[in-house]
């Protein structure tokens, strides 16, 4: 492993993904050059966070070459053509292996791609390898016993935030320029902000997930990370739209993603807070944020720290996060528990234990829940927190424990700044916003009305280009060239590497399919 890295600034890969999509379409940027730059970039910079794990570079290469002829001959091209894709290891990919990060799909090729990846791809996104995700999605420290744990851009002994913490270390180190992601109590917003990028977690049905066993719940969606909102809106304008396979998904336009609605911030009222009435947060992370909410304050045209009550969010959210993990892990803990790692057994025990009265008054907390927040957006147009409670730690560390010397009850309660918006199914997005007390990215949550996702958009960009000419606001971008291997290095919790199946063989860190 190198000592260290020496990047030049201003290289292809650092380009938004709509700028490189605007090149490739004036002919400007070859999608075999971007593909190849890209794996560069990677081969360069994975070794320090290990964010992409399996990878299909030579079938990239062939798909690149065919998208440089349709550019050349004059073909309609579309939204995403030519632009490498890293998948989160959540999201089946034909002929791809895809783990889940568990030991029991350590050789797992799917046949065909879930379809979030099957609608990028026919956008003309071309697959270049998976990001890495904690066992099964569950926690936000990205790290599992097949590929090891990802390591934060910023600081590589750090976390990088979970379940989607891969997407978001390898788009921080511009190691690609799309990524998806997935969020049920974060996924998508924490990665986004201890990494320094955009996570957006649309509402419940505007880009179907088609994975989830539980159809009907809200809880779980899939949405797109990137380095802008624009990135982000370039995604989604892709992914966006009705499928059989998710029964909350419905009819709408996914173009009128590409441009969200114009926002006049001097216009909005917006309303903060540190912790929603009942989060654990830092006493570093709430005197950060009432820092950024001064600097920011004078953009709206009120700016007011509001009070809720949200009831029983705790335990309500704990049985509906419950029952998905026993829907889709009872075979697996039935055949063998200590198959599972401790994050995943923890749940499904917890669910195991639970009966249809919790179920059901869960289901009505949750209902009653959205109905009190509805009071907040009769006066507000938009709430501000906090993404995280908590400064990323150390990738060896499972999960924040205690938080100001509180012991936090379960793996996840150190979540709830993120899983209470879960539950009320509002749009929300985590936008970067300068760095937090200990210099590293700070995430401020952005949530909006009910079904208002293109709202949503539409502030964050109009805050993003406000952050921009403010230096404590703006989005921090990690120095690639300051990179260190990690202590102990990043794989070390690996127990085995994977196997090598058909067609497959370990490469440099990662598995390759050939």
């Amino acid at each position: 492993m190198p000592e260290s890295i020496h990047c030049t600034t201003g290289t292809l890969v650092e380009q938004s993904a709509v700028t490189l999509r605007r090149l490739i379409g004036s002919k400007a940027v070859s999608p075999v050059e971007l593909l190849d730059a890209c794996i560069a970039r990677i081969e360069q910079v994975n070794p320090f966070v290990n964010a992409v794990t399996a990878t299909c570079f030579d079938r990239a290469r062939t798909e690149a070459r065919a998208a440089e002829a349709a550019v050349m001959a004059g073909e309609p091209l579309g939204l995403l053509h030519g632009l490498p894709l890293g998948v989160k290891d959540l999201e089946p990919t034909e002929g791809l292996l895809t783990t889940w990060g568990s030991a029991l799909f350590r050789n797992h090729v799917p046949t065909a791609d879930v379809e979030l990846v099957a609608r990028l791809r026919r956008a003309g996104a071309i697959v270049a390898g998976k990001t890495n995700v904690p066992e099964m999605g569950a926690g936000a420290n990205s790290r599992n016993d097949v590929w090891g744990a990802t390591g934060n851009p910023f600081n590589p002994n750090l976390n990088a935030g979970g379940s989607s913490g891969g997407s978001a270390a390898a788009l921080a180190c511009d190691m690609l320029p799309v990524c998806t992601g997935s969020d049920t109590g974060g996924s998508l917003r924490i990665p986004a902000a201890k990494c320094g990028v955009v996570g957006f977690r649309p509402s419940p049905g505007v880009v179907p997930s088609a994975r989830k066993l539980l159809g009907w719940t809200p809880l779980s969606v899939v949405g797109p990370m990137g380095r802008t909102v624009e990135d982000a809106c370039l995604q989604l304008a892709a992914s966006a739209g009705m499928h059989a396979g998710d029964p909350l998904s419905y009819p709408l336009d996914a173009l009128s993603f590409l441009k969200p609605a114009e926002v006049d911030l001097s216009g909005l009222r917006v309303a903060w807070t540190e912790d929603f009435g009942t989060c654990a947060v830092d006493h570093g992370i709430r005197a950060t944020f009432r820092s950024k909410i001064a600097g920011m304050r004078h953009l709206f045209r009120r700016c007011d720290e509001v009070q809720f009550d949200l009831g029983e969010a705790h335990r309500c959210f704990d049985v509906l996060r419950a029952e998905a993990f026993v829907a889709g892990m009872h075979a697996a803990y039935t055949k063998d528990p200590g198959s599972l790692g401790p994050n995943s057994r923890a749940n499904y025990e917890m669910g195991a234990r639970m009966s249809l009265l919790d179920s059901a008054w869960a289901q009505a907390e949750q209902t009653r829940l959205i109905q009190r927040f509805q009071q907040t957006f009769a006066e507000y147009d938009l709430v501000l927190s906090p993404t995280t409670p908590v400064s990323p730690f150390a990738w060896t560390q499972l999960y924040a424990d205690t938080i100001n010397g509180e012991k936090q009850e379960n793996y996840y309660r150190w979540l709830a700044l993120t899983y209470v918006t879960t539950l009320l199914t509002h749009p929300a997005l985590s936008l970067p916003c300068g760095v937090d007390h200990q210099g590293m990215p700070f995430g401020l949550q952005i949530v909006g009305g009910f079904r208002a996702d293109h709202h949503v958009l539409g502030a964050a960009q109009a805050m993003e280009r406000a952050f921009a000419a403010l230096p404590e606001l703006r989005r921090p971008r990690p120095d690639l060239s300051a990179l260190r291997p990690a202590e102990p290095a990043l794989r070390s919790i690996v127990t085995a590497p994977p196997q090598a199946a058909d067609g497959f063989a370990p490469v440099g860190g990662s598995v390759s399919v050939v």
